[in-house]
C-alpha cells in the first residue's frame, strides 16, 4: 500500500475512483498503565482499504484489479495519533455489509511488533441512501444489512464484547455542505498486547 493520504487514484495511471467523497479521521490511542490511560499513539502505521462503488476491491485478481492499488494506502499517525484519509463512500458486493478496513501496527523493526485489525460499518440507512445515487446506483441495491453481515453480530476476537461487536466499530459520520461525509473514530489499543 502507498503511504498517502488521499486513496481516490490509482498510482499506475492516475486515474480516480468515482464515488461520494468520504473524509476519514482516525484518532489512535495506545492504552496504558494501571489506570487505563489513552495516550495518543504516536508513530503508529493505519492501513485502509475499501471496495470501489461497484464492490471491487483493488490488489484482487478476481475482480480484475491485480496489481493497483486504488482505495488503498496507509500514514503514520502524527503527535496526537491522528491520521486522515480522503476516500469515497465505499461500495457493497455479495456476502459482506458495506465496511471499511483498518489496521493498526507498532513501526516495524520491533522484536514483538504490534498489530490490530478491524474494519467500520456504516449505518443502514445511509448506506441505502448512498447507493440510490450514481454511480453506485449502476451496481443496484445494497443487498445486506449489517446485522445479516456474518461478522457484524459476532464476538470480538478478543472476547471483551460477546454479541454484536459490530455495534462498536460503526463509523460515525456527518454530511458536509459541499457534498460527501466526514467520518470519525477514535480506536484504543494496547500496543504491549501482541496476540
Amino acid at each position: 500500500m502507498p503511504n498517502r493520504s488521499d486513496l481516490r487514484s490509482e498510482t499506475s495511471d492516475g486515474s480516480m475512483q468515482e464515488g461520494i467523497p468520504l473524509h476519514l479521521v482516525t484518532n489512535v490511542y495506545d492504552i496504558k498503565g494501571d489506570d487505563n490511560s489513552c495516550i495518543p499513539f504516536s508513530g503508529a502505521k493505519v492501513d485502509v482499504w475499501e471496495a470501489n462503488s461497484q464492490g471491487a476491491y483493488s490488489g484482487v485478481a478476481e475482480d480484475g484489479t491485480k496489481g493497483k492499488n486504488f482505495l488503498r494506502g496507509y500514514q503514520i499517525a502524527d503527535d496526537n495519533g491522528t491520521v486522515r484519509f480522503t476516500t469515497i463512500y465505499p461500495g457493497w458486493y455479495e456476502g459482506r455489509a458495506i465496511h471499511i478496513h483498518i489496521k493498526v501496527r507498532s513501526q516495524e523493526g520491533l522484536q514483538n511488533p504490534f498489530e490490530w485489525t478491524s474494519q467500520f460499518y456504516l449505518d443502514n440507512s445511509m448506506n441505502a441512501e448512498v447507493h440510490k445515487q450514481p454511480p453506485y446506483s449502476n451496481h443496484g441495491s445494497v443487498d445486506m444489512t449489517n446485522e445479516e453481515d456474518g461478522i457484524y453480530p459476532g464476538s470480538s476476537t478478543d472476547g471483551l464484547v460477546q454479541t454484536n461487536a459490530g455495534e462498536h466499530l460503526m463509523l460515525n459520520l456527518t454530511k458536509y455542505l459541499l457534498g460527501g461525509y466526514i467520518g470519525v473514530f477514535n480506536i484504543g489499543v494496547n500496543s504491549t498486547q501482541t496476540e
